[in-house]
């Protein structure tokens, strides 16, 4: 059944929505597909998740049988922006 989660949300412990992610990812392993977009390389994510067993559980359902794509370059944004002549740069 297809969803979005998109964390954090404001006010909500870290703790409770690592927990939220490993109960959709639990719950949706070799059973569908699951598509997850994040800033931070995955080689990060232990750090950030932070309870080294959640994130070991997230990681072995999600790498397992995975198709990673790894985008580099500039963003979009700031492609379009440059563009459009809207790239400031501050002064340091």
């Amino acid at each position: 059944m297809p969803g979005r989660f998109t964390p954090p949300e404001q006010g909500r412990d870290i703790l409770e929505i690592v927990e939220d992610i490993l109960e959709i990812v639990e719950d949706r392993h070799n059973r569908g597909s699951t598509i997850v977009t994040s800033q931070l390389p995955v080689d990060h994510w232990h750090e950030a998740i932070a309870n080294p067993t959640i994130a070991d559980a997230i990681l072995d359902r999600l790498v397992h049988n995975a198709h990673r794509l790894t985008l580099k370059g500039e963003s979009m944004r700031k492609t379009a922006a440059k563009r459009a002549g809207l790239d400031v740069k501050q002064d340091a």
